[in-house]
C-alpha cells in the first residue's frame, strides 16, 4: 500500500465502503431465505458465488492492486469464500424443507464476524495511509520523515547496513508557475513524485519536505549505492516529458539532489542539513546534478560532485 498514491487510496476506501453496502443488503437476503422463505438466488448455490457475487467481483478483479499485499486483505478473501461455502450449505437445507443445523448457522456467524472484522482493519489502514500521504503529489507527509529516520537510524545503530537521505528540489518550479500557473506547477510536483514512485526501490519512501522540496530515504544505501540509485532516477526525469497541462501538453522537467550518509550516532537534522547544504551546492553548479556532502574531504566547501555526467541546465 505504501506505493499508493492518495486518489487511488480514496478510490479504494469508496469501492470498499460500496461493496460492503451491498454485502450487507446479500446478507439481509440470505437470512430470509434461510429463515423466511424468501426465493432462493440460485447463484448463491454454485461453488464460484464468492467470486461472482459483487463483493467477489471487486475482490478478484477491481481492487486496486496495492491492497493486495495487505495481510487484512488475503484475510478477507479466505473469510469471504468460507462465508459462502456455509451459506450454500445453509440455502441447501432450506431448499429441501431440512431443519436448519445449529452447528452451521453459528459458523455463519462467526464467519460473518470474522469477514466484518477484517474488513474493519483493511479500512483502518487504508484511511491511516490517506491521513499520511500529501494530497497533492502522494509523498509521506512531513510529521511521518523523522519517525521513519529515527527507525532507519536504530536499524544501522543496530548492525545493519547504512543509510542514506537525499533533499531534491524540482529545477526553476517558480519559472513553470509564472509562466504556466501553479496548477501546471502542481502537476508537475506530482507528475516528479510519480516518477520517483516508479524508478526508485521498493524500500525507499518519499516525503514531501516543503513547497518543491521532497527528502528521499534510502534504506540500506551506502553512498555509493545512493548515487547509482539517484543518478538513474535523475537521467529518467530529464529524459521524459510530464504531463503538466489540463490539455495534455507536456513539459520536460529536471530536478537536483543532494545526498548525505543518515548518521546512526547523531541527531537526524544534521544528516538533514549536510543533504540540503549538499542541494545548495548541486543547484548552484547548474541544477540537474547530484553532490553528495563528504566529510572526508577538509576544503571549505566539504563536497564532492559525483554526478560528472550531469548536464546544466
Amino acid at each position: 500500500m505504501e506505493r499508493m498514491d492518495p486518489s487511488t487510496l480514496r478510490l479504494a476506501a469508496e469501492q470498499l465502503r460500496d461493496v460492503t453496502d451491498e454485502h450487507a443488503r446479500w446478507h439481509e437476503n440470505l437470512l430470509r431465505s434461510i429463515f423466511c422463505e424468501h426465493p432462493i438466488d440460485h447463484d448463491d448455490l454454485v461453488p464460484s458465488a464468492h467470486r461472482t457475487c459483487s463483493f467477489g467481483r471487486w475482490f478478484y478483479e477491481q481492487a486496486p492492486n496495492g491492497l493486495r499485499g495487505e495481510q487484512a486483505f488475503a484475510a478477507i478473501g479466505k473469510e469471504h469464500q468460507r462465508l459462502h461455502q456455509v451459506a450454500a450449505k445453509l440455502l441447501r437445507s432450506a431448499r429441501e424443507g431440512a431443519p436448519i443445523d445449529r452447528v452451521d448457522f453459528e459458523d455463519l456467524v462467526a464467519t460473518s464476524a470474522q469477514l466484518r472484522l477484517q474488513v474493519d482493519s483493511l479500512r483502518s489502514t487504508i484511511d491511516a495511509a490517506i491521513g499520511n500521504r500529501d494530497a497533492l503529489t502522494g509523498a509521506y507527509g512531513r510529521i511521518e520523515m523523522l519517525p521513519a529516520l529515527h527507525e532507519l537510524q536504530l536499524l544501522t545503530r543496530h548492525g545493519g547496513p547504512p543509510c542514506s537521505i537525499v533533499f531534491m528540489d524540482v529545477d526553476h518550479l517558480k519559472r513553470i508557475n509564472d509562466q504556466h500557473g501553479h496548477a501546471v506547477g502542481d502537476a508537475v510536483l506530482a507528475g516528479v513524485v510519480r516518477h520517483l514512485d516508479l524508478h526508485l526501490r521498493p524500500q525507499d519512501k518519499v516525503f514531501r519536505y516543503g513547497g518543491d522540496e521532497f527528502l528521499i530515504a534510502l534504506r540500506g544505501a551506502d553512498l555509493s549505492t545512493a548515487h547509482e540509485v539517484i543518478s538513474r532516477v535523475r537521467r529518467g526525469l530529464a529524459g521524459k516529458l510530464l504531463i503538466a497541462g489540463p490539455d495534455g501538453s507536456t513539459m520536460q522537467v529536471t530536478a537536483s539532489f543532494g545526498l548525505a550518509l543518515l548518521d546512526p550516532d547523531a541527531d537526524a537534522s544534521q544528516s538533514i542539513g549536510r543533504a540540503d547544504q549538499a542541494l545548495l551546492l548541486a543547484k548552484t553548479a547548474g541544477r540537474n546534478r547530484a553532490v553528495a556532502w563528504d566529510a572526508a574531504v577538509t576544503t571549505s566547501t566539504r563536497w564532492r560532485l559525483i554526478d560528472v555526467d550531469a548536464q546544466p541546465k
